[in-house]
Formats: structure tokens, C-alpha cells, sequence
């Protein structure tokens, strides 16, 4: 499908045709579309812009890891889908490995999203033929690598269930979610929540990865100065802020003009 740039929802339907495709290729679960279609509303209601609490998240995400001795990137089909590259360039400003985990588990799917991840730029990617499981989950999400986020302390987990989420913060890990919606379980499980589009997300950590990198003291202040509750708290009221703009502009535009007002009462009058 040809979609003119000039559609005011341009990149929302590129963004849907890339997942149907991915989906026709057997890389997105059907069920993947339902969820992208869940965050897309939450972005809608963000101003499909990173906003000011997002970019703290990015950037003490990108301090973590930094910091971390073995840093794994967590990828599933419809991040496979829409960011391949984006997680590519991370992981290797990262030096970490790319471990595909998915819940509609095929071996089939888990070698297509590997060659999508290969095809575009990565070198080190995890998820074929598991040697460990996250204890406490009964799904095939519990499969693992000891190298991948099993072996990991530091676990960034985009587009992520909140059972797994629970289950790696459990064994003591650093987990940096990606997720559109704050009040998601992944959201106030994670240890550090990025409430942000997947795209922007991976690309504002790459950038500020790449910026803390010659510059310890502002990446050890990051982390020290970085407040989960507080940064939630922070996404709420963005929210908050938002709802209440959209609020204003719709009762300026329906509230009518005084000149219309007073041609309406004289129309009224005469009839």
C-alpha cells in the first residue's frame, strides 16, 4: 500500500503497515497488533512527542547501562518489527547481546527474528535453543540464556509483559522497561520505567549512552540524582497537563463568537 506523505497520520500507518507485514512474514503474533494498537492510544494521549519525565527515564536508563557489567537487550517480534536497527546501534554502543524471548513461542518465529536482528546490524543475538528459565513463570517466556537476561544484571525489556518484568526484578536485576502506558505492571515494576514511544526510547538511550560515556561524573550523578516514584509521579501529571490542554482547545473552538450569538438572537426574533 502506497500512503501519501501528506496524511496527517503518515507515520502511524507506515508504523501499522511495517507490523502487518512482519506479521504476514511470521516475525509479529496476531496478538501483537492488538497490543501496539493499545500503546498507540497511550502516545495519542502523550502528544506522540518524548516528554520531559521520558528523557530523565532515557537518560538514567543509559546510565545503568553503562554501569553494567553484563547489560543484555530483551527483543520481541514487534520490536523485531519496528526497531531492529534502533536496537542494533544500541547494543553495540552497549556491547550487549540482543536475546529474543517471546511469549507465542515457535522456534520458527524466534529464527526470523533473529535474522531480522542480524540483517539489521547485530552481531551478537541470543534465543535459540534456551539453557536456563526465570524462575516463578510458568510461560515460555521463562526461557532463557545464561548469557541473556538470565546471567544479566542490567535487562532492558521493551514492549514487556509485567509477569516478567516481577520476575527479573526478583532476581535482583536492573530492569529498564520501555512501555507507552504508566500504569502498566511493567511501568511501576520496572526499576526504571521509560514511559515513551519504542522508537524515541531506544534512540534518546543511544544518544545519551554516547554522551554519558565521556563524561563519568554526570553518569554517576544521573543515577544517583534518578527517582523512580518521583518520575512516575511526574508522568502522571504530564498526562494530567495534557488532558487539560486538549480540554481548553475543544471548549475555545465550541464556544461560540459574539458577533454569531447576536446575528442568532435577531434570527430568532424575527421569526
Amino acid at each position: 500500500m502506497t500512503i501519501p506523505k501528506s496524511h496527517p497520520r503518515y507515520e502511524s500507518l507506515v508504523t501499522r503497515e511495517k507490523l502487518v507485514h512482519a506479521w504476514r512474514e511470521g516475525i509479529v503474533a496476531p496478538e501483537g497488533l492488538i497490543a501496539h494498537g493499545r500503546g498507540e492510544a497511550w502516545d495519542y494521549l502523550l502528544g506522540e512527542e518524548t516528554s520531559a519525565p521520558a528523557l530523565v527515564a532515557e537518560k538514567a536508563a543509559a546510565a545503568h547501562l553503562l554501569r553494567a557489567r553484563r547489560p543484555v537487550i530483551s527483543v520481541n517480534g514487534n520490536v523485531a518489527a519496528l526497531a531492529a536497527e534502533d536496537a542494533a546501534r544500541l547494543a553495540e554502543a552497549v556491547g550487549a547481546p540482543i536475546e529474543v524471548n517471546l511469549f507465542h513461542r515457535t522456534e520458527a518465529r524466534v529464527l526470523l527474528i533473529a535474522r531480522r536482528l542480524r540483517d539489521s546490524g547485530a552481531t551478537n543475538v541470543l534465543g535459540s535453543r534456551p539453557n536456563a528459565r526465570i524462575p516463578g513463570l510458568a510461560s515460555d517466556r521463562a526461557r532463557s540464556h545464561r548469557a541473556g537476561a538470565y546471567g544479566a544484571d542490567v535487562v532492558l525489556v521493551p514492549l514487556e509483559d509485567g509477569d516478567r518484568t516481577e520476575a527479573l526484578v526478583r532476581m535482583g536485576k536492573v530492569v529498564i522497561s520501555i512501555d507507552l502506558n504508566p500504569l502498566s505492571r511493567t511501568s511501576r515494576t520496572a526499576t526504571v520505567p521509560v514511559v515513551d514511544e519504542l522508537t524515541r526510547a531506544l534512540r534518546n538511550i543511544e544518544k545519551f549512552v554516547r554522551d554519558l560515556r565521556g563524561d563519568p561524573r554526570e553518569a554517576a550523578r544521573t543515577l544517583r540524582s534518578y527517582r523512580k516514584a518521583g518520575n512516575l509521579a511526574a508522568s502522571y501529571s504530564y498526562l494530567q497537563w495534557r488532558l487539560d490542554q486538549v480540554k481548553s482547545q475543544t471548549e475555545r473552538k465550541g464556544r461560540p463568537r459574539k458577533g454569531r450569538d447576536r446575528r442568532s438572537s435577531s434570527a430568532r426574533g424575527l421569526r
